[in-house]
């Protein structure tokens, strides 16, 4: 039998739920069968002919919103602009609500303003960022220098793609053959695949992680905030004990120390090491998989489609300045590319998620206060009303008739409005400069007989199952 304790004719329409799970085991089943969590809204939006569908998970009141027009009015909303406080995300901050990513009010404004500031002060968006990828980049042609058979380049781009963030932060690169680097790396993936956004079975009935630790994901959760909380601490105690206020502000660690003590004498000060702990572990998980898995995309695409791989080697031979985001307009191909693996590849399928801090109105339904809120961005980058052939893979789609590069406003990865994405710019520069670094130098092939269809392995980002190519260098024209 099935019951619903919390809907009523202003709620979006969905399916009723079972006492105390609510629809936990329904989408826990639609979501292997339809491919996470985004075929499961999609399925539900079909079947209730909305675009605004009401779920109740454990007990937490959840509507899912899919399209552009209401998605926009979701996302710029800035009374969804809170963030769920569960138990899924205070395990993420080790059972604490700190950090920029899952707080929310004056706490969340400022530190938010702190971090945009104090990474503009290290070089975050200007040319002080761009040599630090230049640099990684390097390191990554290096290593794929002397590969000489087919391989699975994912988590060389990860290491790779990482160091620019954490150097940012830190002031020093990582050894890629650090094995703590190396663990902490394959526990993430573990997680990633594990969860989805909304926090999965454990999130929505926590209480399982008594019985079944392993299974629900607990024990992975611990073990990953653990190793992430021993080595910042790590590297924040190195910073305190080479502090100079003088001359310490190459960093955010150093930034954040000197913000400590200036602000000391203040019983109200938010500013302290556990603060600036969940702060680095939040850029740490932004930064570590999303950007890393687009750029990875986008090398196995050249391999798969071999006549968009040899448009992009002409536009680079051509290219009379270097290779850099800040170049980017004489490259309006290699970028469109980019550009289409995002639209294509639901990488993050679903938006963060939002907590309404009042009631809402909202195509025609109310969203009450405290409801939680997921976009489906697949939705809109794979919308056939205004996507021409979107399940194609096409880079020119982003051309006018003028051959102009053309930016969507429905190209949204990154989300919209105050909770857009903290690191975009970094990320766009990140996904680019790395990806035609690779593509001026390298030829990228398939194995003989290899799959030509890339399948997404889903969780809280969409990673694509095991896959090998080869990297063939090639002489610039």
């Amino acid at each position: 039998m099935y019951i619903s304790n919390f809907r009523n004719n202003s709620f979006p329409p969905g399916p009723l739920g079972l006492p105390f799970v609510g629809n936990s085991l329904l989408v826990r089943k639609l979501s292997q069968q339809f491919g996470g969590l985004h075929g499961v809204y999609q399925q539900l939006s079909e079947q209730f002919r909305s675009k605004m569908i009401g779920l109740r998970l454990g007990s937490e009141r959840v509507v899912a919103i899919l399209g552009y027009p209401l998605a926009r009015e979701a996302l710029t909303n800035e009374d969804l602009n809170g963030r769920p406080d569960n138990f899924f995300t205070r395990l993420r901050t080790m059972g604490q609500r700190m950090g920029i990513t899952f707080t929310d009010g004056s706490y969340w404004e400022e530190h938010r303003a702190f971090v945009v500031r104090a990474l503009k002060e290290v070089g975050f968006g200007r040319k002080p960022m761009e040599s630090l990828m230049q640099q990684e980049l390097h390191e990554l042609i290096r290593e794929l220098q002397v590969t000489d058979q087919a391989i699975n380049p994912g988590k060389l781009i990860q290491l790779s793609v990482l160091n620019v963030l954490w150097t940012l932060a830190t002031g020093k690169r990582m050894e890629k053959d650090d094995g703590r680097l190396q663990k902490l790396l394959d526990t993430m993936l573990k997680r990633s695949k594990q969860f989805d956004i909304t926090g999965g079975i454990l999130n929505q009935l926590p209480w399982l992680r008594f019985i079944a630790p392993n299974r629900t994901g607990y024990n992975l959760l611990k073990d990953l905030s653990n190793q992430l909380k021993d080595f910042f601490s790590e590297t924040i105690e190195e910073h305190y004990a080479t502090y100079d206020e003088e001359n310490s502000s190459d960093d955010l660690i150093y930034a954040y120390i000197r913000e400590i003590k200036a602000r000391k004498d203040d019983p109200n000060s938010t500013f302290t090491d556990a603060q600036m702990i969940m702060t680095i572990l939040d850029l740490f998980i932004a930064g570590s998989q999303t950007t890393g898995l687009v750029i990875e995309l986008s090398l196995l695409m050249m391999a798969i489609n071999p006549e968009i791989q040899t448009k992009v080697h002409v536009e680079l031979d051509n290219m009379q300045n270097q290779l850099t985001w800040s170049n980017r307009s004489s490259l309006p191909y290699s970028e469109a590319v980019t550009m289409e693996v995002q639209r294509f590849f639901p990488v993050a399928a679903i938006s963060g998620p939002r907590r309404a801090t009042r009631d809402i109105k909202m195509g025609g339904y109310t969203i009450p206060k405290n409801t939680t809120v997921f976009v489906d961005l697949k939705s809109v980058h794979m919308d056939p009303e205004y996507w021409q052939k979107p399940e194609e893979f096409n880079p020119e789609r982003f051309f006018d008739q003028n051959g102009n590069l053309v930016h969507s406003e429905r190209l949204i990865p990154y989300s919209l409005g105050k909770r857009k994405c903290l690191g975009d710019t970094l990320a766009k520069a990140s996904i680019f400069s790395f990806f035609v670094g690779v593509m001026e130098r390298f030829e990228i092939m398939l194995p003989e007989g290899a799959s030509r269809t890339v399948e997404l392995i889903p969780g809280i980002t969409h990673t694509p199952k095991d896959y090998l190519v080869s990297f063939k260098e090639r002489t610039r024209v």
